[in-house]
């Protein structure tokens, strides 16, 4: 086999160096000077050296397989599978919610009375504090007096003028005075109604600023502040390049860093108009908040939303995938296997979305087809490989 390959390279050498039984020499080629004739020994020598070369790399390969002590890469592989993929994009926002309210009076006046303390649960129209009326209590007292007796008066003139007796203007006169009593009852009791603080909705007191015996003026006291945990939700801003994938009803995980737990919910709300400062949208996602009073408004919210899925998706490590000078990206599938060795072949492949270390592959890989894991970056095209993981 060496004496073989040795007169192969004397032969190389030899024309080379102007040996030609079928032609003129080398050298006499270049000493005519003829440029036609020049190029044409060249081409005649570089197909022989590349006949010469296709056999050393025969003899190279029958030399490989026919060797004792051949070394074969150990390699291990996976086979392509369909499976489910999940593509996420990460954002941040924090717990809020509608029912978060501070009460302010709409009366001006002493606070009299305080009836609730912070983390009572109050339900919706409950009287949470009074302020004195002033005297109102007395005035709509007196007016309903006066109304009971516009409203006889007014009832005798109605009778009277039913039966053609009296003029109309007492009738009018009465009916006009009953009804302005009326009207003016109905603005004592719209005041008093002021003096009674009562809660907006179902929820929590969570502060008690104001406390009896201050004075309090309308839209300036804050009196006391309310908060319902039964309705939050988080708000965030995502990027406009999101706006046809991030929609509502997608299915979102909220992580709570600071508990250290984590609930599946779904987008509720997405905006339509883009912030022209920073390009983004608003989103909503409620928080199914009912067995964990533990969150709370404010609370920062790391959330995870499904932007992409794939239900037949061929998922492969980014650590097998490597690049060619063209910026193609590739990886190895053997074939012909025998037992347990193999042969590896570059496979072009089209990758997707990125999600942890595993990627989307959108070509180039099949159902079925066996991928090189260990040693995928040392591989060459062609190369016999032996598999460990059987």
């Amino acid at each position: 086999m060496k004496y073989l390959y040795s007169t192969l390279l004397f032969t190389f050498l030899f024309i080379s160096c102007g040996g030609n039984e079928n032609g003129q020499s080398l050298e006499t080629v270049l000493e005519s000077g003829d440029i036609t004739a020049i190029k044409s020994k060249r081409d005649e020598i570089a197909a022989q050296q590349k006949a010469l070369i296709e056999q050393l790399q025969l003899i190279d390969h029958k030399i490989a397989d026919l060797s004792p002590n051949k070394k074969v890469p150990l390699t291990t592989i996976i086979t392509a599978e369909e499976s489910v993929f999940n593509h996420y994009i990460d954002l941040q926002g924090n717990v809020t919610t509608k029912n978060n309210l501070v009460i302010y009076p709409e009366y001006a006046g002493i606070l009299k009375e305080v009836n609730v303390v912070e983390g009572q649960h109050v339900k919706k129209g409950q009287v949470l504090a009074k302020i004195d009326d002033g005297g109102l209590s007395q005035q709509l007292a007196q007016a309903n007096i006066q109304l009971a007796l516009s409203k006889t008066t007014f009832e005798r003139q109605e009778r009277l003028w039913n039966q053609k007796i009296g003029s109309e203007m007492q009738y009018l006169q009465a009916k006009s005075s009953y009804e302005a009593q009326e009207k003016a009852i109905d603005q004592i009791k719209q005041q008093v109604a002021k003096t009674v603080i009562t809660a907006p909705f179902n929820g929590t007191i969570d502060d008690v600023i104001t406390h009896q015996g201050s004075v309090v003026s309308p839209g300036q006291s804050q009196l006391m502040r309310i908060i319902s945990l039964n309705n939050m939700y988080i708000e965030t801003n995502v990027p406009e390049s999101h706006i046809n994938t991030v929609t509502k009803n997608k299915d979102v995980i909220i992580e709570f860093p600071v508990l250290g737990t984590s609930i599946e919910s779904k987008i509720r709300q997405a905006g339509s108009y883009i912030n022209p400062a920073n390009r983004t949208f608003k989103i909503e996602v409620n928080i199914p908040n009912k067995n964990n009073k533990a969150i709370k408004p404010n609370l920062t919210a790391k959330l995870k939303i499904n932007d992409y899925t794939n239900t037949k998706a061929i998922l492969i490590p980014q650590g097998i995938i490597s690049e060619n000078a063209n910026g193609q990206q590739y990886i190895y599938i053997v074939k012909d296997r025998k037992s347990d060795e193999a042969v590896a072949h570059r496979a072009i492949i089209e990758t997707g979305l990125i999600q942890g270390d595993y990627i989307e592959v959108l070509s180039g890989v099949a159902v079925g087809d066996e991928i090189i894991m260990e040693g995928a970056r040392s591989i060459k095209d062609g190369q016999t490989v032996k598999i460990l993981n059987l």
